[in-house]
């Protein structure tokens, strides 16, 4: 069992508590609020009056696939031999010891999606984990997640010798996918054994998708991009996240419409390429306003994942409301994502993942993390 006392608690699930305290159970908070009793002998930590918040999440990045400072055998992000592949799963990249994870938690982040770049049409699925542990077998949040599918300028610039060079190519690839994944899923289920296909492991992959069990996770960035991705997503009636959404302050008001949640992100970047044009530390502020759902994230090793809060601390700047950012990397991205029954807010019965923090995280550019707790678990103190 872990106290802690004398905090000022940001839920994310209402309102701040003052002078707060939490108690926490077999790595679940068990209680939230003021004057709680403090049973006699359980460790007790005394935040000092200082800000808390839920372990922030990160809704897109690449952590524990695509290692810090190793160069070539550390890229497991993209699985270059075939530009369709669904089956693959992040689980099977994923290195614990990746000192990026040790940076997250460090800088306040205990969670993440991760899984596989977008140099595909379809690159596999992603999974939620906590950002400390030795098995990502006992990491995972949930599992698979996400799958990715990718628009734009990376699927054409990896495959142009191998018969792939225009986005008309792309979407026509990602169609001819789910058509056939239809077709498997429809003959799979016939009553009569002998009529049910032969086992696919790739289009077996797409069944959670077709069954709304798990989104599509679109990398996006232009304008176009992102409509060809609701274009998809709406022919086969598919659930969808809108990651990346570069130019999503260009068309807020239709996404808005339309209901897709959006990731923004990495913003911290140049325009490495020409999709990434029109970047704008506006992009999140302007999609809230507007009534999308949005989380900011870092795509690590993009944006260095220790820098998700600076990463929001811009979007301040550039005018988003200090606690509607604070959601974006926090509860926000843990609906968007699925995982919201474990993480992204103080509530009983969740995850026990917390942040103490110097100063307010999105706010102050000197603050630091004191403290980080995962699974009720004290992983780091300053």
């Amino acid at each position: 069992m872990l106290a802690i006392k004398n905090a000022t608690i940001y839920t994310m699930a209402g309102d701040v508590v003052e002078d707060g305290c939490i108690l926490i159970e077999n790595g679940k908070f068990s209680k939230v609020g003021k004057g709680l009793t403090i049973p006699e002998g359980v460790k007790t930590i005394d935040a000092g009056g200082l800000m808390l918040t839920p372990g922030l999440v990160d809704g897109h990045c690449h952590i524990g696939i695509g290692e810090e400072g190793i160069g070539f055998e550390g890229r497991d992000y993209n699985e270059l031999s075939d530009p369709v592949v669904p089956h693959l799963r992040a689980i099977d990249g994923i290195y614990p010891y990746d000192t990026g994870l040790k940076q997250a938690y460090e800088g306040g982040t205990t969670t993440v999606v991760t899984g596989p770049g977008s140099a595909n049409s379809v690159g596999g699925t992603f999974v939620a984990m906590k950002t400390y542990g030795r098995r990502v077998d006992d990491m995972i949040v949930k599992d698979p997640c996400a799958m990715k599918i990718a628009f734009g300028e990376n699927v054409k610039r990896v495959y142009q010798e191998k018969g792939l060079v225009t986005r008309m190519g792309n979407m026509a690839r990602l169609r001819e996918l789910l058509y056939k994944a239809q077709e498997y899923l429809a003959k799979k289920e016939k009553e009569d054994p002998e009529k049910r296909p032969a086992y696919d492991i790739k289009l077996e992959a797409m069944i959670p998708v077709l069954k709304k069990q798990i989104p599509l996770k679109a990398h996006a960035h232009r304008t176009d991009d992102i409509f060809t991705a609701i274009r998809l997503a709406k022919e086969f009636d598919l659930n969808m996240t809108l990651d990346h959404c570069t130019e999503g302050h260009l068309i807020a008001d239709i996404l808005a419409e339309e209901g897709y949640p959006a990731l923004v992100g990495p913003n911290m970047t140049t325009a490495s390429k020409y999709e990434l044009r029109n970047r704008d530390f506006t992009t999140p502020g302007v999609l809230t306003r507007a009534g999308v759902k949005v989380g900011i994230v870092t795509d690590h090793s993009v944006i260095a994942i220790h820098l998700l809060p600076i990463c929001a601390g811009m979007a301040v700047k550039a005018g988003m409301d200090e606690y509607e950012t604070l959601k974006a990397i926090t509860i926000n991205p843990a609906e968007i994502n699925g995982i919201a029954d474990r993480v992204g807010s103080i509530e009983p019965g969740k995850d026990a993942d917390l942040v103490i923090w110097t100063k307010n995280p999105v706010k102050d550019l000197d603050c630091k993390v004191k403290c980080t707790v995962i699974n009720g678990e004290v992983v780091y103190e300053a």
